[in-house]
């Protein structure tokens, strides 16, 4: 591997998915520039102190600092955030790889939900602004692929936050509360597991196989109800999941994070909308695929997820971790990271 080939530009790597791409590249001998908005930031402190990554710190609305960024890089994986002009960075980061002749650029990208016509669903604005970007991304001309996250296991908390709180009874069980329907499926994703070591297989693909292509990072199609049931069995007491068209919000949020919460609300609350938007290249969300079970009664699904959003994901990463694994044996730990004691009680 060139010198050039051997350089990954990776953006906000102190994200869930950017974090995973540093760790799973530099442990195998790329040369990493990971970018960060803060050194001081404890993640950005790990990162730094791995072999193979230099960490830069900085606005990504410097000029300068992006296109050094960028220099005599061979491949990125960038994923923006909503802090500052997003849309601008996002365009400011494609033209900036493309002068640079970044051969293979991996987006972190979602839907649009309020492109379909006759749906009425409305944008998610962290989601709309992803799709905004992809399409100037696909307008440069840059070698590109898309990956659309899936929902991170590890948004489970039985902190007060709103639409992925597991709160705590009285009783020691869990109640899980949300806007989506009980019995859809919907994508799921262990961030830190599993985004590194997909990207990294993109990249070994390469364009021949990848070029333009959108791909679901995700490895499990699973019902909220489903979910319930596996964080029972990991956790070994009751969890139960209750259907409410509205995002209970007990705590303090930013303006932003609000009309986010409230589109999503909307999408699924109300219009029961898929997670992907349409189907992704033709592929189901309806069916349940979880680690090698099919529960869906006629034996389709199975543990390939053949003919499902997961089948990608799944075919470039076999060690990809479920959520029943999440609950088991790392949800009670990022409780006590939390200060929760729950899991030294008996339920």
């Amino acid at each position: 591997m060139s010198t050039r080939k051997n350089i990954l530009v990776i953006v906000n790597s102190t994200g869930r998915q950017g974090a995973s791409v540093v760790r799973n590249a530099a442990a195998v001998g790329y040369t990493v520039r990971a970018h960060v908005s803060s050194k001081s930031h404890p993640v950005a402190q790990e990162l730094e102190s791995l072999q193979n990554v230099t960490v830069i710190e900085g606005s990504l609305e410097d000029r300068d600092l992006v296109k050094n960024l960028f220099a005599a890089a061979h491949r990125a994986f960038i994923n923006t955030v909503s802090f500052g002009d997003e849309v601008a960075i996002g365009r400011l980061l494609a033209d900036a790889a493309k002068k640079a002749g970044v051969q293979h650029y991996i987006y972190s990208s979602m839907p649009d939900h309020s492109v379909y016509e006759g749906k009425n669903w409305p944008a998610v604005p962290n989601w709309s602004v992803k799709s905004t970007i992809e399409n100037y991304t696909r307008q440069t001309g840059l070698t590109a692929t898309f990956v659309y996250a899936g929902i991170y296991n590890n948004n489970f908390t039985s902190l007060p936050y709103p639409l992925f709180c597991m709160k705590i009874q009285s009783d020691g069980s869990f109640v899980w509360k949300a806007p989506f329907h009980p019995n859809n499926p919907i994508p799921w994703l262990d961030a830190e597991h599993d985004v590194g070591p997909t990207v990294l297989q993109i990249f070994k693909d390469g364009l021949a196989k990848w070029s333009g292509h959108r791909i679901a990072l995700a490895f499990e199609l699973l019902t909220p109800v489903r979910v319930c049931l596996l964080f029972s069995r990991a956790l070994r007491r009751p969890v139960r999941y209750v259907h409410n068209p509205t995002i209970d919000i007990e705590v303090s949020i930013p303006n932003g994070y609000w009309d986010q919460l409230k589109a999503l609300e909307t999408l699924f609350g109300k219009y029961n909308a898929p997670y992907f938007g349409a189907d992704m290249d033709g592929c189901s969300t309806t069916k349940e695929v979880n680690d090698g079970q099919s529960w869906n009664g006629d034996g389709s699904g199975g543990a390939s997820g053949e003919g499902t959003v997961v089948e990608e994901a799944r075919a470039l990463w076999g060690g990809w971790r479920g959520i029943e694994e999440y609950a088991r044996e790392v949800f009670p730990l990022e409780e006590a990271a939390n200060g929760m004691t729950w899991m030294n009680e008996d339920a």
